[in-house]
């Protein structure tokens, strides 16, 4: 006689809780909460940047890991972890995992007391006036008021949290704190470079896209805001740029399909390191475009503040015109 107590075969009757705590070592069951761990990806890392997080709109775990830029469901992540080709691999292990560890005496994995953890949500800010304190921030960038204010970035002195269905409220005050506002005043992103969290995401949304004029012949897409002001800073006059959520979010396929259309050439130019090489590397593949690898610091906005435009220019200026004409140009002296 088969025994069949112990035999699984169907992956979905396995729940993703289960996936989650048994390939990440959880100390706590998954039930609603949000966790933050280092990365196990990244043995390097000190500072926890991997989330596991229930996403309401997929109904179901997700995580996301901002030191390697990867992330996805609970396939995606044994496909990541053991490097396996397909989704369809990752069922399969998980499969015989599931049943060695039923086989070890463990009883059937249950999600007990689920309950979806309320979202922390911006429910007021309170603006306040540019100071100095401001202009020695920025100006160190190469970053002036004009052109904040042509992209929606004013001063906060504060803001306030509320977490959905609790009477939990934060006040969040920084001495450096900016909201990123679009062309309607709503606010999207609450940045505070002074803090550990130094953004706040308030609601999706593409940077830089509102000011395009599509009147130049090339579109790069930078990293992050401050890297976006930077680039336009430095006086390459036909060039637009934009810059999407984060490094780690791809922009859909129907706008990168518009501006591969509309420009002569797109490239990408993001961060100097593992995360910000996995993103180029990514755009590369799915839409053929080139990237720009710019080696003096962690980013374009850094290495201005620590090599001066010009030299910044020096390192910058052949790469980018390599990547956008296929011509190797020095920098004119």
């Amino acid at each position: 006689m088969i025994r069949t107590k112990h035999v699984v075969s169907d992956i979905n009757s396995i729940p993703p809780e289960w996936i989650f705590k048994y390939y990440l070592k959880l100390s706590e069951n998954l039930k609603g909460q949000d966790i933050q761990i280092t990365s196990i990806f990244n043995p390097k890392e000190t500072r926890p940047s991997m989330f596991i997080y229930f996403d309401k709109e997929a109904d179901k775990y997700l995580f996301k890991d901002y030191s390697t830029n990867r992330g996805g469901d609970a396939l995606s992540l044994v496909k990541e972890i053991y490097d396996l080709k397909s989704k369809a691999q990752a069922a399969v292990k998980i499969i015989k995992d599931y049943s060695d560890y039923l086989k070890s005496g463990n009883k059937k994995f249950e999600v007990k007391d689920f309950k979806v953890e309320g979202k922390y949500k911006v429910k007021t800010i309170n603006p306040r006036n540019w100071n100095k304190l401001d202009q020695s921030y920025w100006t160190k960038y190469n970053i002036d008021s004009k052109i904040l204010e042509a992209y929606n970035i004013q001063p906060l002195e504060s803001y306030i949290l509320e977490k959905e269905d609790t009477e939990k409220r934060l006040e969040i005050k920084a001495q450096f704190m900016y909201g990123y506002f679009n062309d309607k005043n709503e606010l999207y992103k609450i940045y505070t470079p002074k803090l550990k969290k130094k953004f706040f995401k308030v609601k999706s949304y593409i940077q830089g896209l509102d000011q395009l004029k599509y009147d130049k012949p090339y579109l790069v897409i930078c990293s992050s805001m401050k890297d976006l002001l930077a680039l336009h800073k430095l006086g390459m006059k036909n060039i637009e740029s934009i810059a999407p959520d984060s490094e780690n979010t791809m922009l859909p396929d129907s706008l990168m399909n518009e501006f591969i259309q509309k420009y002569k050439k797109v490239c990408v130019l993001f961060d100097n390191d593992e995360a910000g090489l996995r993103a180029m590397q990514k755009y590369n593949q799915e839409y053929n475009i080139p990237y720009v690898h710019l080696k003096l610091e962690k980013d374009l906005s850094d290495s201005v503040e620590q090599h001066g435009v010009r030299n910044t220019m020096y390192h910058l200026y052949p790469l980018i015109t390599k990547a956008l004409t296929g011509e190797s140009k020095e920098l004119p002296t």
